[in-house]
């Protein structure tokens, strides 16, 4: 069905119109040069003066970036709003989660047409019991521009609701407290917290983690007391260090109150029976540098995912509830050189492993009893397999969660007993014109400059030929060890439909093949992740599924990096770059402490106090590196209110690039004076900018329907 028979004649008349992008001219802004000396290394930073967003100047500026987008796209509003509609017209508004059971309740998020934002209810014991809202956040959100509900804590006894919102976006949260009897919000309130709030056994005692007002690194936890003055919180610990995070969080067994501590190569836990709040934390295992771990409660044990003795995969052991050094860690399920394990989730009879082996997800069961050690079965190279939620402890189902590149999301539970499987739910698509057998996908395998093969996973309609003309957009991340999964979307169908290709490149700096995979994209050898999305280009055009006229790139915050280095290291091979949030003044960031992030980031790209790190930084970070070159046609996006990359970082970029470029390309920036670094908040609002970002390079392509 034709686009103008579904949303009216919007796109033949959008067809109709002309560009005029070629009569506006972008904003000027002011040079303001800033001396910058780190190892007698001196940089000149002319607009180091956007990093103040209590200026008026800086606001002034931004908005005029945003008028100049708003007015270079202006030719394409009828069209963006027609893939806003398309995108949204595909998703179920009147829609609900499956529902699970904890405590004696079934809890259930809803979605109600016309809405933007959840409700959160529950029925006691039986699903045909009566609605119990606990919170509607349409209500909750009316009188904001951003707005989220971050978590919600019940009490052990059911009658209250510690939950946490977010009204700003930088990712600071309040917690408050619903009496769930009476209704009743009480009036305490406590502010700048990481979202996340835990009781103890009492339903009285309430732990939480606060942010240093400046990093906005976590590094306190407070036991609050029901009914008292948040001021008087007491503090039950403090992390110093400023390259760790602090959190709590009660095991699933509900026996234990547990504090982390952690960095990006280093983990430290303490735990406490939630029977008594009130006594002191207990060290699990003190930190030692480089072991990684993480703990799970199960009877007279707790089982531990480490790296102990070098297993860089990770491997699964346990230990007594009374002896928990690591020198009483008796292996369970040991290191392999092929297999990475990423998560467990513990039952009653039942062990379940979440392992990765060759980039694919598997699912182990294991009995406790020894009986049985199977793995469920999936088919593909482009799927996405996850444990999904299981609060029971005692269940005989594990829920978890499937999909593809080309198959929609199903929430499935299986019968650990009868070995049935269960779906729950699938993702509806809606539009009368979806069928999983209309598209295609395959893993292919790029090989990289120093002869390392890097996978790449693609979907795009069936019947495409491989001749060249093909337009395709390369995504990719590569950073962390996050790993990017081939996983459905209803959003990029709307590419998919128009002829477009879409790849994503698993390259080095995700965990896609494991840790060695990621170790060999970070520090010192970060240049691997831009080299591998590099080849993977080069690899798609030689193979035809594309080629640089035709070829787009998008990568968000590291991934907004990795768009930085790649325009400045070959820009030739893309017609249009799409940079979301991006990391691109490395070094300047990661020489300040106050900006958050900063030190705890140190184990992923190096500290610049240290030459050696601070002259590999300089060498690729992408504010640093702009020169006077052809530049492909950009979008960048940001928000002011950013607290992960703060929205500077982008401005500068945009300001040096287009002073620094040699070609009459578009370069746009849209800042979002609202939000932060996920974007707005409305859940069909972040279609809006998605809708812009399609658009863009759709009318590069010289679709326009």
């Amino acid at each position: 069905m034709e686009l103008s028979t579904i949303f009216g004649n919007s796109c033949k008349e959008y067809s109709k119109m002309t560009k005029n992008s070629t009569s506006i001219n972008p904003p000027l802004i002011e040079k303001k040069p800033k001396v910058l000396n780190t190892h007698n290394d001196i940089r000149i930073d002319d607009y180091y003066w956007l990093n103040d967003r209590n200026n008026q100047d800086v606001i002034d500026y931004l908005n005029a970036e945003n008028d100049y987008t708003k007015n270079v796209l202006s030719h394409t509003e009828l069209f963006q709003d027609s893939l806003f509609q398309e995108m949204k017209s595909r998703i179920k508004e009147d829609d609900s989660t499956v529902p699970y059971k904890l405590n004696g309740y079934w809890y259930i998020t809803r979605y109600e047409s016309g809405k933007d934002y959840p409700i959160y209810l529950r029925k006691k014991e039986h699903l045909k019991a009566p609605d119990e809202i606990l919170f509607d956040c349409n209500e909750m959100a009316k009188d904001f521009a951003y707005f989220n509900l971050g978590s919600i804590s019940i009490s052990p006894d059911n009658k209250l609701a510690a939950f946490t919102t977010d009204t700003v976006s930088r990712r600071q949260y309040t917690i408050q407290i619903k009496n769930l009897v009476t209704g009743e919000v009480y009036p305490d309130k406590i502010t700048n917290t990481t979202g996340r709030a835990t009781w103890a056994n009492d339903n009285l005692t309430l732990f939480y983690a606060v942010k240093d007002e400046v990093t906005l690194r976590s590094h306190k936890i407070l036991k609050h007391r029901l009914h008292t003055n948040s001021e008087l919180d007491q503090e039950v610990y403090h992390e110093n260090d400023e390259t760790f995070n602090t959190f709590v969080y009660k095991t699933k067994s509900k026996k234990y109150l547990v504090i982390g501590s952690s960095s990006t190569l280093t983990s430290e836990y303490r735990i406490l029976n939630a029977d008594n709040p009130d006594d002191i934390f207990k060290v699990f295992q003190e930190r030692v540098v480089g072991l990684e771990y993480n703990i799970a409660h199960y009877n007279n044990h707790f089982y531990i995912i480490s790296n102990l003795n070098k297993a860089a995969n990770f491997k699964i052991s346990k230990t007594h509830i009374d002896r928990t050094t690591l020198n009483f860690w008796e292996d369970v399920i040991p290191h392999r050189e092929n297999v990475l394990i990423e998560d467990i989730e513990i039952f009653r009879d039942y062990l379940v492993v979440n392992e990765r082996e060759d980039g694919l997800n598997k699912l182990r069961v294991m009995s406790w009893d020894g009986k049985e050690d199977y793995y469920l079965p999936f088919q593909s190279e482009t799927y996405t397999a996850y444990i999904g939620n299981n609060p029971d402890f005692e269940s005989d189902y594990l829920r978890y969660g499937f999909n593809s590149l080309t198959v929609p999301s199903s929430v499935i539970d299986y019968n650990f007993k009868t070995k049935a499987f269960e779906i729950k739910k699938e993702q509806e698509v809606l539009g009368g014109n979806f069928s999983k057998e209309n598209y295609e996908s395959k893993r292919i395998w790029a090989t990289a400059r120093d002869g390392v093969k890097v996978p790449i996973s693609l979907v795009y309609r069936k019947g495409i030929k491989l001749d060249g003309t093909n337009p395709l957009l390369q995504y990719a991340y590569g950073s962390y060890g996050s790993t990017i999964d081939p996983s459905f979307s209803t959003i990029r169908l709307s590419l998919l439909d128009r002829g477009f290709i879409y790849a994503i490149a698993h390259v080095r700096g995700g965990e896609y093949l494991g840790r060695a995979w990621y170790e060999d994209g970070k520090l010192l050898r970060k240049k691997n992740t831009f080299t591998d999305f590099i080849d993977c280009s080069k690899h798609l055009i030689k193979q035809h599924y594309t080629s640089k006229n035709h070829l787009y790139a998008y990568g968000g915050s590291a991934g907004g990096l990795l768009m930085g280095v790649v325009i400045n290291m070959n820009p030739e091979l893309y017609k249009g770059v799409i940079a979301a949030v991006p990391f691109v003044d490395v070094v300047t960031t990661m020489l300040d402490d106050t900006i958050p992030l900063t030190t705890g980031e140190y184990d992923e790209w190096g500290n610049p106090n240290e030459l050696i790190y601070y002259n590999y930084m300089k060498s690729y970070s992408p504010y640093d590196n702009v020169r006077n070159q052809p530049y492909p046609n950009m979008l960048v996006t940001t928000g002011l209110h950013d607290s992960q990359v703060q929205y500077w970082e982008p401005a500068k970029w945009v300001a040096k690039l287009r002073e620094k470029k040699t070609d009459n390309n578009l370069l746009l920036l849209h800042t979002d004076m609202d939000s932060g670094h996920g974007g707005a908040s409305g859940r069909f609002e972040s279609l809006k900018e998605v809708a812009m970002e399609y658009a863009f390079i759709l009318d590069l392509e010289g679709i326009y329907g």
